[in-house]
């Protein structure tokens, strides 16, 4: 029974396989990371100035210690 099994794992492991002509969703990811280039500038546009000012006082608190 052992060697059964063996045989037939090799023979599925080593069986040829069709070539795949599949190149994938690749509309799909150039729209992902369009839309997630969109949202970080949008949101860096609404949000940059704040951030930079919380940064500079972060900052100018530690070298002013």
């Amino acid at each position: 029974m052992p060697l059964l099994l063996t045989k037939l794992f090799v023979a599925l492991v080593l069986a040829p396989r069709p070539a795949r002509k599949e190149r994938g969703d690749v509309p799909g990811w150039v729209l992902i990371t369009v839309m997630t280039a969109g949202l970080v500038v949008g949101i860096w546009a609404i949000a940059g100035p704040q951030l930079s000012r919380m940064l500079q006082e972060a900052l100018n608190s530690v070298t002013n210690k």
